[in-house]
């Protein structure tokens, strides 16, 4: 497909929101980046809007403000098709352009001409990040209990990662090996393989799916995972296709940030048995848990922390 885009860097800040583009509301703002899928208002409006197309079906009649909300992509294509914007110019990242799909993303060759253009080598950056106890916890990215993380991406895709608690726990890893591309995971699964010196561990994903990209450099260089875990350190991306449903399986936020403080306790109480409290210096666990207190047990760890074992 031949195609000339002109790609827009979307402004830092405040942008409008799409249903503000859309006109379905008369004012509101986005201020992470249109990352719509972490977006609790994004979530509530699809909500009322799927909730007045059933009332709609049934015959009846919402009422009042609400009852007249119905979702952007329906009030779009009110439009003549020359006048439909496509999502990506929505969301500030190309010139105009008029959607020819019916906001069919997933079928659309101009979609994935853009991704595989500009998305697959794209790296996730957080913005805001939560310090719990010596931990780092971005937010807008989505935990699973196997100490991985998703961020959400396009569509049902996702970028998959390891936190830094496991990163710190397990040290410098000399290898992380994911699926290859065009294999499946699933949630829960141990489809992640990580090794340091003779020691291996299995990590479980933390959503279901196809691998559509991996990150190569971790199978050499698996240190960059505890380095920089939540963007040049991510593992896969992958189409999830069960996306919304994998989701209440997970942490995010708020959530996430109590989770890491009761696996840093559990992680302080695991130390003070084996070696005594002497082993914590100042409050703060360093960069290399496991490389400095080997008398904690890599299997052990892994059990306790990774929920499965090589």
């Amino acid at each position: 497909m031949q195609a000339t885009v002109a790609i827009m860097r979307s402004p830092e800040g405040v942008a409008p929101c799409i249903w503000m583009q859309a006109e379905v509301v008369p004012r509101k703002s986005c201020r992470i980046n249109f990352d719509c899928p972490s977006c609790r208002f994004d979530r509530v409006m699809h909500g009322i809007a799927e909730e007045n197309r059933r009332e709609r079906e049934a015959g009846r009649i919402p009422g009042g403000k609400r009852g007249k909300i119905v979702s952007w992509k329906e009030k779009l294509m009110g439009l003549s098709p020359s006048r439909r914007p496509c999502l990506h110019h929505m969301k500030q990242r190309i010139e105009y352009k008029a959607c020819t799909n019916e906001y069919r993303c997933g079928s659309c060759d101009f979609d994935q001409y853009f991704h595989d253009q500009f998305s697959v080598h794209a790296v996730v950056k957080p913005v805001d990040v939560l310090n719990v106890q010596g931990f780092s916890v971005p937010q807008g990215y989505y935990f699973h209990p196997g100490h991985t993380w998703i961020k959400v991406e396009e569509g049902a895709t996702v970028r998959i990662g390891v936190d830094e608690f496991a990163g710190r726990l397990f040290g410098p890893l000399d290898s992380i090996e994911a699926p290859l591309m065009g294999k499946e995971v699933q949630q829960g699964r141990a489809d992640i393989r990580i090794a340091r010196g003779e020691h291996r561990a299995e990590i479980v994903s933390p959503i279901s799916g196809v691998v559509t990209a991996i990150n190569p450099i971790l199978r050499e260089e698996g240190s960059l995972a505890s380095q920089d875990p939540y963007s040049e350190g991510w593992i896969m991306s992958v189409h999830a296709n069960r996306l919304r449903e994998d989701l209440k399986g997970l942490m995010i936020n708020q959530e996430s940030a109590d989770f890491m403080a009761e696996e840093t306790d559990r992680l302080y109480q695991t130390i003070e048995e084996t070696t005594g409290p002497l082993a914590v210096d100042g409050g703060n666990l360093g960069e290399d848990i496991f490389g400095n207190m080997p008398e904690l047990g890599w299997d052990r760890l892994t059990g306790l922390f990774l929920q499965r074992k090589f």
